[in-house]
């Protein structure tokens, strides 16, 4: 039997299918309900507390959908930035930055303007540049003399090439400091023995578009803090901007979507088949909802690609088995259960990652799994092995090591802690080093700015400051938490606070205080602060005006040390 014949409209099923509502996406009930109760806060007036969202979960959800369906349900306008785009620092402060300060981004429609245009940087977790990384400098273009020097050499061979002199209007340059930057309406640029070298140079002239997404994630913060419109970024997994930034955890709304149910997705496809027409074998819809795994894309992608195929076995040998990219979660849990080898490719498929991003997982969760502590210490012996391989490809570039390394992490960890496969009781943890870094990163960040600044100003190198400036600044604002605010040392813990001009949050870290709490404020310089200790004399070495005299100053410090 022959299919029926298809829509003219030769888009893909996602494409063509997509829902325009929020109310016919499928699945992710409570998601789409916190979805709306957040855009409902745009339309109560004023700009609200929480001016971002951050929809989460893995691809073929409805993540970008669900976004695109809120703002036709409110009636806002949308401006998409997706990975195909460039997203730098200054792409970003151009098309969303700037403009969503004052007034929404898109054109009138039927003589009114939406109320809010939506900013969706759609897959923001695939920008690698780092939070605090400068947008790449943009090199000025070749000046024309730059150019015509790098070719000719000389300027006698300028005039010769270019036949300068043959009139009165082209004189011969004297000399290179003559050559302007650019030709103007020089009566030279019109021979046609020079046009040749300036068309060549107006193309050479170009810059070309900056493509790489550096700083990018330090523009997205900004935006997320000050927009005035509401902006929606689409990941697949939420740590990748968190771990940057506390504003990713604490200033957006995090709405997770999950894999859609099958019943959903199985319901989903038979309604697509009546309504398009299509002829499917029997037990089609259900090969194809095994196979998509919760992902409505991919089921829509497979059911596009099966239906010009005539009803019959054709159609389900076409569908085959998809490789389902794992979680690093997920296949850690999955080794430590299951006492057999994961070839090195099989895991670099299955994870798209390194070995060494997969180590932390299985060591974090050796003791969760290991049945005692004898299964452990074997384990742990194989990891130690699977390590050192791991440290020799990266220190000798061997990268074919970690085939050896990939087998020894997953085949040889799991049959020294399981003597047979069992079942997954509970998935993994993450791995509570990397946790750690991710929640210390502002502190270690803190930490390096005051070491930055006391380093300019005593002029010392960074170690040094760890080292000794840094204790004795913690030591003597410690010391001066435990006195009086008006005793000398309170203030000269105050005038060094003022000399380094360090911030709440700076004086915050040494105290291990709150930015906010009364005994940081003490020590921050008022308009009308208690006088300053009494100024060192001026000497020379005789006694004379001229130098410090350092004498005083130990004195008065070793005065501190025994107050």
């Amino acid at each position: 039997m022959s299919p029926v014949p298809r829509s003219p409209d030769r888009r893909p099923l996602s494409e063509r299918l997509r829902p325009q509502h929020l109310r016919d996406v499928v699945g992710n009930p409570r998601a789409r309900f916190e979805l709306t109760t957040w855009a409902e806060r745009w339309n109560e007036g004023g700009v609200p507390a929480v001016r971002a969202a951050v929809l989460s979960g893995p691809p073929g959800v409805g993540k970008t959908t669900a976004a695109l369906a809120v703002a036709a349900d409110f009636g806002w306008g949308v401006v998409e930035m997706n990975a195909s785009d460039a997203r730098n620092e200054t792409a970003i402060d151009l098309v969303a930055g700037r403009a969503s300060i004052s007034h929404p981004l898109t054109e009138r429609t039927g003589g009114k303007r939406p109320e809010h245009s939506l900013i969706l940087l759609d897959e923001a977790d695939c920008l690698t540049g780092r939070l605090n990384e400068a947008p790449r400098p943009v090199a000025e273009p070749t000046s024309l003399r730059d150019f015509l020097q790098g070719r000719y050499s000389s300027v006698e061979n300028l005039n010769a090439a270019w036949g300068l002199g043959t009139t009165p209007k082209t004189k011969p340059f004297p000399g290179w400091e003559d050559v302007p930057r650019s030709p103007g309406r020089a009566a030279w640029a019109r021979l046609p023995t020079v046009r040749s070298d300036l068309e060549e140079w107006r193309r050479s002239a170009v810059k070309p578009p900056d493509l790489s997404d550096r700083g990018g994630l330090g523009a997205i913060t900004r935006l997320v803090q000050s927009t005035r419109q509401p902006v929606v970024l689409t990941v697949n997994d939420d740590r990748s901007l968190t771990r940057y930034s506390q504003v990713f955890r604490n200033r957006v709304a995090r709405i997770r979507f999950y894999p859609i149910r099958d019943s959903e997705l199985g319901e989903r496809l038979r309604a697509i088949e009546r309504s398009e027409g299509l002829s499917l074998a029997a037990g089609a819809v259900d090969a194809i909802v095994r196979r998509a795994r919760g992902d409505l894309r991919a089921a829509l992608n497979d059911l596009d690609a099966i239906a010009p195929i005539p009803a019959g076995p054709v159609q389900l040998s076409v569908l085959g088995i998809r490789d389902v990219t794992s979680d690093l979660g997920d296949l850690a849990a999955e080794v430590l259960c299951s006492a057999r080898f994961f070839r090195g490719g099989e895991l670099r498929d299955r994870l798209d990652a390194t070995p060494d991003d997969f180590l932390p997982w299985v060591e974090e969760n050796v003791p969760r799994f290991a049945p005692d502590p004898r299964h452990r210490d074997a384990a742990f012996r194989t990891l130690a092995g699977a390590e050192a391989l791991l440290a020799r490809a990266r220190r000798y570039r061997v990268y074919g090591l970690w085939s050896y390394a990939s087998e020894l992490l997953s085949g040889g960890v799991s049959l020294t802690v399981r003597d047979a496969p069992v079942a997954i009781e509970s998935g993994a943890a993450f791995p509570q080093f990397l946790g750690e870094m991710g929640r210390s990163r502002a502190v270690r960040a803190l930490r390096d700015g005051l070491v930055h600044k006391a380093g300019r100003r005593f002029h010392l190198s960074d170690r040094k400051v760890r080292e000794s400036v840094l204790p004795f600044l913690e030591g003597l604002t410690g010391a001066a938490r435990r006195t009086k605010p008006d005793s000398p040392i309170s203030r000269a813990a105050r005038a060094l606070v003022r000399e380094l001009e360090l911030t709440p949050e700076e004086v915050g870290y040494l105290l291990d205080a709150e930015v906010d709490s009364a005994i940081v404020r003490a020590l921050l310089p008022s308009e009308v602060d208690a006088p300053d200790p009494p100024a060192i004399p001026r000497t020379n070495g005789d006694g004379g005006p001229g130098v410090p005299d350092r004498r005083p100053a130990q004195r008065s410090l070793g005065d501190f040390g025994s107050d």
